[in-house]
């Protein structure tokens, strides 16, 4: 299953979609690495990227986001999941021609819930954070339909249920290994938040753009 020339498969979503979550899932189920581009950048650029919007911005952001994505979608990083905000540059939308990318869909109040609207994500953080996620949902929805190959609703689903779901939409349940039995407090089947990003609820996410 393993390609050193691209990943097994590529996530997108908006913020709150549990990306972040899934996709280490997935990883250990097909038995390779899980790559998050968010992480990715913050690593490069030293900083978060929350405070790296703040410093120097979004458009800065937005170029060092195209760099990285570009470079790992031609590496085998094996689960790689996308910001956010990734899918809103043409060129990178062009280079998910041809891969496997699976669309995991939230809901207004799903993904309120989820990202608590926390600070930690940037593009979330105003005056009226619900009106700003219904705009960046109806904005970016049609993006991430263009590109994705299957799309997985995660409404009222684990972390293992949405894997289990995206594996068998990608004919690869056969090479995965099973999913856990359910254990109290596994962040695998109830889904958490990240631990930058702390939100009312026991769901997912991270911080994201």
């Amino acid at each position: 299953m393993s390609d050193s020339t691209r990943p097994v498969l590529v996530l997108v979503g908006a913020p709150g979609a549990g990306k972040s979550t899934v996709g280490r899932v997935l990883g250990r189920r097909l038995g390779v690495p899980f790559t998050d581009v968010d992480s990715e950048i913050e690593a490069r650029v030293g900083t978060t990227i929350a405070e790296m919007f703040t410093s120097r911005g979004e458009e800065a952001f937005r170029a060092v986001e195209r760099e990285v994505v570009a470079e790992l979608l031609a590496t085998g990083c094996g689960v790689l999941a996308l910001g956010g905000g990734s899918v809103l540059a043409e060129s990178t939308r062009a280079r998910l021609a041809g891969h496997r990318v699976v669309h995991l869909k939230v809901g207004l109040a799903d993904g309120i819930r989820r990202t608590g609207m926390s600070t930690a994500r940037p593009l979330l953080a105003g005056v009226n954070p619900r009106a700003t996620f219904r705009a960046l949902l109806e904005a970016r929805a049609p993006l991430y339909e263009s590109v994705a190959t299957v799309e997985i609703d995660t409404v009222k689903r684990s972390a293992n249920q949405v894997a289990s779901a995206v594996l068998t939409a990608l004919g690869l349940e056969g090479e995965a290994a099973p999913a856990a039995e359910p254990r109290p407090g596994d962040p695998d089947d109830e889904i958490t938040p990240s631990a930058d990003a702390p939100l009312p609820d026991p769901v997912f996410g991270r911080p994201g753009s």
